[in-house]
């Protein structure tokens, strides 16, 4: 992915998260100190900053290290580990040795149990990380020695060196506290290249250079995120100076296209926009209903509109250049279609033109976060889409602690997308056995042969038996949806140009605090 610079209202980006760079008061562009402090503007913040409830999994946590960790293209690369892991018994062992002389923020060195204790602590049912099945492949971890781990699989997992992102934490301190509630949710303790200085809740996060920083001394001193939830409001503030970069909808954008001294970095992600259509609901559970929405739906409309064309449309989870995607599930928007699918299943038009069915009415209510334009553009269209097949869907704003209540019965604009491997976020998002399980499978989503091709895909290292189970599970998610499949997003970050070194990665729905411009950020260098 490239830097370019931003010229008219063609450059566009679809983003749920902020971001932005500024300088201090009376500071200069090209001024070396001003370039060691940075303020990144998004839109949320996390509601831990433990690994061992799932904060940082995917890498890319400027606090903590995983044994290996991602480079710009994604390759896995050594990080706490001293090389990539030897691997044995046809894939069911993992041995990592470990690099000398890491230390984590308190001076403490780290150890190999340090590591033990970090993945079995995650791995224990009383610890409350929804993620704990992403590693369901890991029947132990041991330290043999104070510098060597080993893993034992239950079954060959094809991905699993890639799991090993997971961030480390200090048993010396960790194993002191209650997981769920202790102070290193929020006074965390790690090996990477920065440390938490202050946490202001629902204002800022600032970090700072870890002075035992095991790599080399980061040139960006200090840097800030600043939580603004609203687009409208990030906006006003790059206006007015407060910030002098931004990730913004594509209307906002737009209206700093001919500021030269600012630079965009556009990554391509996995990133998608989809409705959950859960099967509690008594409208989305029937089957004919949600295969008229997908019909419905016009997903080129929605690129061209709300994007600008910076995404694709989605068929599936898997964006269509994934290796791993179903050539032949892209399906046009056809309105006949849905007509003709709900006329077949008793869903009859009334005078309004709102269809029934048995004295029901096929209408349901749409929630979306508030504040976040892009969702709420794709949730408007989608509900002028399904008004003209006769489906009456009722679009409402809300907070994610009023949503969550809800997502059993109502259907949510939400967004998910996994980078390295189509087992990454298609288990959560899909799998009946974690319906219901919090943010995963929203929609209570319960098909036994997406099932079955999930496990499948899950338990052999074969690549043509895994395309051929993701490819069941895509063409079975066609037949029957738990989901509508609206866009994948192209993401797009606009920054002061005052460094050099920035890039982007391919990357996952969730951005801000780990993707994005300062993936790498502790390897910035100024412009003099």
């Amino acid at each position: 992915m490239t830097a370019r610079r931003i010229r008219g209202a063609a450059v566009t980006a679809a983003m749920t998260v902020a971001v932005a760079a500024c300088s201090a008061p009376g500071d200069t562009a090209g001024d070396g100190r001003a370039a060691e402090s940075v303020v990144i503007g998004v839109a949320s913040e996390p509601d831990t900053l433990s690994p061992l409830l799932g904060y940082g999994k995917d890498g890319n946590s400027k606090i903590f290290d995983g044994l290996l960790a991602r480079d710009a293209g994604l390759k896995l690369k050594p990080a706490l580990a001293a090389a990539l892991p030897k691997v044995a018994d046809g894939g069911r062992t993992y041995t990592f040795t470990l690099r000398e002389g890491v230390k984590f923020s308190d001076g403490e060195p780290l150890t190999a149990d340090d590591v033990v204790y970090t993945y079995r602590t995650v791995l224990d049912a009383r610890t409350n990380n929804t993620a704990k099945s992403e590693l369901d492949a890991v029947k132990s971890v041991r330290a043999d020695g104070d510098d060597t781990v080993v893993f034992t699989l239950k079954y060959p997992y094809a991905p699993f060196a890639a799991r090993t992102v997971l961030p480390i934490v200090p048993e010396h301190i960790a194993a002191k506290q209650d997981p769920n509630t202790g102070s290193l949710n929020t006074e965390p303790v790690g090996t990477g290249p920065y440390v938490l200085a202050q946490w202001r809740k629902g204002e800022k996060l600032t970090f700072k250079a870890n002075p035992h920083y095991w790599g080399p001394a980061p040139k960006v001193k200090t840097f800030t995120m600043a939580v603004i939830a609203d687009d409208d409001v990030r906006a006003t503030r790059l206006r007015s100076g407060d910030l002098d970069g931004a990730v913004l909808p594509p209307n906002l954008a737009a209206t700093f296209g001919r500021d030269n001294d600012k630079r965009t970095y556009e990554a391509k992600s996995y990133d998608f926009r989809a409705v959950t259509l859960p099967t509690g609901n008594e409208v989305t559970g029937d089957r004919a209903v949600r295969q008229a929405l997908d019909a419905a739906v016009d997903r080129q409309a929605m690129v061209d509109k709300i994007l600008d064309g910076a995404g694709r449309p989605a068929y599936g989870p898997l964006p269509m250049d994934d290796p791993y995607f179903a050539d032949g599930i892209q399906r046009a928007h056809d309105l006949a279609k849905a007509q003709r699918i709900l006329d077949r299943a008793g869903w009859k038009p009334g005078d309004d033109g709102i269809r029934a069915k048995n004295g029901r009415r096929a209408a349901f209510t749409l929630l979306y976060p508030s504040g976040d334009k892009v969702r709420q553009d794709h949730a408007l269209a989608y509900a002028s889409d399904a008004k003209k097949a006769g489906i009456d869907v009722t679009v409402e704003s809300a907070t994610w602690e009023v949503i969550e209540p809800r997502m059993g019965k109502d259907a949510v604009l939400a967004g998910f997308g996994s980078v390295g491997d189509p087992d990454f976020g298609l288990y959560t998002l899909l799998h009946s056995s974690l319906a219901g399980d919090g943010f995963n499978n929203m929609a209570r989503y319960r098909d036994p042969a997406v099932d079955k091709a999930l496990d499948t895909g899950r338990r052999t290292q074969a690549p043509a038996e895994r395309k051929a189970a993701y490819g069941t599970l895509q063409r079975a998610l066609v037949d029957n949806p738990g989901y509508t499949f609206l866009t994948h997003i192209d993401h797009l970050y606009v920054l002061a140009d005052r460094w050099d070194g920035l890039t982007t990665q391919l990357e996952p729905h969730e951005h801000g605090f780990a993707s994005g411009p300062w993936w790498n950020i502790e390897d910035w260098q100024s412009k003099r």
